[in-house]
């Protein structure tokens, strides 16, 4: 870190002149944004948006989510100091990434929730730009995929989750997150064959065409082979990857609402998405981190590290040179 730049930069959220390029202001300080972006709502020029949607009222077990965002944004400022490591470039200096802010809307209204939620991810899409969201439980998926079909037609779903979250529900108005992925498929935003559910270790029926590599596979045929089955499966379609943090173990993220056990480690899950690169990924998400249930604190560095993960798989296939 150079020390004359953290004893300059401060609040660089709203202070920073450049959109682009790292930060060195001190992590323990300054005014939140993820990976200290600038906090804007002007999308010109804005290659990815990165958004928050603090909403858990679709959840099956523990509540807290609605505080994922802001403890991811406070985790990220660990990260903006170098190049992300092991990619060999760095996105935020080639690419304008802002933090857009949160969605609003209204909590005690929620049955409005899927269509404003729909309409802020489509918003971003017509200024131009990608979006990474931050959630949020998974239920945000599925309006936000709604959006994404709008632009690309069918698109293919990669999803790291201990749950496939395809729980049959033929009630399309039904608000759960245990059910998006079902719906999603069935409506048509989703196309199963070329889709992908990574780190699996829940009972389902009928997998609804979706290739299934689930956890034992990827503890023993290694998470380098995942990614390459992976790849292989997804092509060279648009790609929307939906990153739940209960994918990992509880030992490397037990604030969750509903952990499972033998689950990714989080080195596993770091070579899975290194080694997606290449796949044409137009957004992404990372959800189900509660802060109320790690108070060291981990659940939400792992949450701030897919994030980072996802902007540089968004951007590797765009990079200068790529």
């Amino acid at each position: 870190m150079g020390l004359k730049e953290a004893s300059e930069q401060v609040d660089q959220a709203f202070t920073r002149r450049d959109r682009r390029g790292l930060t060195h202001e001190n992590a323990f300080g300054g005014a939140l944004s993820f990976l200290r972006r600038t906090y804007t709502k002007d999308l010109s020029g804005v290659d990815v948006a990165v958004t928050g949607v603090p909403f858990d009222q679709a959840v099956t077990n523990r509540p807290g989510t609605r505080l994922g965002p802001r403890a991811i944004r406070e985790a990220s400022t660990l990260q903006p100091y170098d190049p992300p490591y092991g990619w060999g470039f760095d996105p935020l200096s080639e690419f304008t990434v802002v933090d857009y802010g949160d969605l609003a809307f209204d909590y005690a209204r929620v049955a409005d929730f899927p269509d404003a939620l729909t309409a802020h991810v489509r918003g971003i899409l017509e200024a131009g730009a990608a979006s990474v969201v931050l959630g949020g439980d998974h239920y945000i998926s599925f309006p936000i995929l709604k959006a994404y079909a709008e632009k690309f037609g069918p698109i293919s779903l990669i999803h790291f989750d201990a749950h496939t979250d395809t729980w049959p529900d033929d009630d399309m108005s039904r608000i759960d997150h245990g059910t998006m992925f079902y719906k999603a498929i069935k409506a048509g935003i989703v196309d199963p064959a070329t889709s992908v559910q990574i780190g699996i270790r829940t009972v389902v029926d009928d997998p609804l065409g979706v290739t299934i590599i689930d956890a034992r596979e990827v503890h023993e045929a290694g998470p380098a082979a995942a990614a390459k089955k992976a790849r292989e499966i997804v092509g060279a379609r648009p790609a929307y990857l939906s990153f739940d943090i209960d994918c990992l173990d509880p030992g490397f993220a037990p604030g969750t609402g509903t952990p499972v056990w033998g689950g990714l480690s989080s080195g596993q899950a770091a070579i899975l998405l290194r080694d997606l690169a290449g796949v044409n990924m137009v957004g992404g998400d990372v959800v189900e981190v509660s802060p109320p249930y790690d108070p060291s604190g981990a659940t939400a560095v792992a949450g701030a590290h897919v994030a980072m993960e996802l902007l540089c798989l968004w951007a590797w296939t765009r990079r200068a040179g790529a």
